[in-house]
């Protein structure tokens, strides 16, 4: 293992390793997924190790560990579930999901304005429902999608025929949407969930994401993998919406099926950027293994033309074959170069 203070990366080389429960982790994923997976689960062990708490169970528990296991499980499931729970990474998901808005916003030279709202009241009374308003071409243009976020596990699908009057439970995603468009005046809007807290029926029914004629957008995002492109393409339909004039109905079935294309696109081309990846990375270690091998050939011709010259090696010359100190540090150096070439391919 070497680490690299300059590039702030840990390299290893020649890894393996031999654990069934790894083994069997990782031949059940897709071949374009297993490398997400280790440095996911590489992030999680270290942070594992990092928490004193999880150190101290692993001491106490290391004749009994086998017995632990399920309660260490139990643990981990209460505390990820108090995390999901916490209104502070609601208040982080909605500044994170309004940067994203502002930078594809600036990206694409749209011109329209995103706010933060959660705090201030609506229209209606009491009701801070919108978390953020997109003034779509400008502050004054009128034109207005509201975006509503919710991070936990207590709003369902729902749909006008659900609500029970007999009950004060009511929320739903599409009356959320309902409320969020009339507290805050905008044309449609957008309801965004997290792919690990939506609720089955929310799951079930939106694939990333949905339309709901004369409602809005049902969005789901992958925030721990700051992946938002669902969200991206449920604005780009909305601000379209908000700025129509003719007044004309829209084909609903037509809307979700181009919603369903972009989202295949996005698919192939993210599977396609994952192979062209793994590609880049394999050719760059074919490379790194060619110039050893030149290096090392280069390097055996000189002791054997020093030989076949002189008759015979000394033991300063028998050394440094055996060491190899000057190949060791020329190899150094074009291993780093060919690195270079891969930390530019990432910016």
């Amino acid at each position: 293992m070497r680490i690299d203070h300059k590039l702030q990366r840990i390299q290893v080389d020649s890894f393996e390793i031999s654990d069934e429960l790894v083994y069997r982790f990782f031949i059940s994923l897709p071949e374009n997924e297993r490398e997400t997976a280790l440095l996911r689960a590489i992030r999680i062990g270290v942070l594992a190790t990092m928490e004193d708490r999880f150190s101290a169970f692993l001491s106490k528990t290391t004749d009994d560990l086998g017995v632990q296991l399920e309660n260490l499980k139990l643990l981990f499931d209460m505390k990820q579930e108090i995390f999901h729970k916490t209104a502070i990474k609601g208040v982080a998901a909605e500044n994170d999901i309004l940067e994203f808005l502002e930078t594809y916003i600036d990206h694409f030279h749209l011109g329209d304005v995103v706010l933060l709202s959660r705090t201030s009241k609506g229209l209606l009374k009491n009701n801070k429902t919108g978390d953020i308003l997109a003034y779509v071409g400008g502050e004054n243009s009128g034109k207005k999608v509201a975006i509503e976020c919710k991070f936990d596990k207590s709003i369902k699908l729902g749909d006008v025929d659900s609500l029970d009057i007999a009950s004060n439970k009511y929320d739903t995603a599409w009356s959320q949407l309902l409320e969020t468009t009339v507290n805050r005046g905008a044309n449609t809007s957008i309801i965004v969930f997290d792919k690990t807290l939506a609720d089955a029926s929310i799951q079930r029914a939106v694939d990333g994401v949905t339309y709901i004629d004369n409602i809005g957008f049902i969005c789901i995002i992958d925030y721990e993998a700051s992946d938002y492109h669902n969200l991206a393409i449920a604005y780009n339909f909305a601000r379209k919406l908000a700025l129509r004039k003719d007044g004309k109905n829209i084909e609903v079935d037509f809307v979700n099926m181009l919603i369903q294309r972009l989202l295949k696109d996005i698919r192939d081309i993210q599977n396609i950027e994952m192979l062209v990846k793994n590609n880049i990375k394999n050719n760059l270690q074919i490379l790194k293994n060619i110039e050893k091998s030149l290096l090392s050939i280069e390097f055996n011709q000189q002791y054997l033309m020093k030989y076949l010259e002189d008759g015979y090696l000394s033991k300063a010359d028998l050394l440094d074959f055996y060491q190899r100190e000057d190949i060791r540090t020329k190899y150094k150096l074009i291993s780093k170069d060919i690195e270079g070439i891969e930390t530019e391919e990432h910016l």
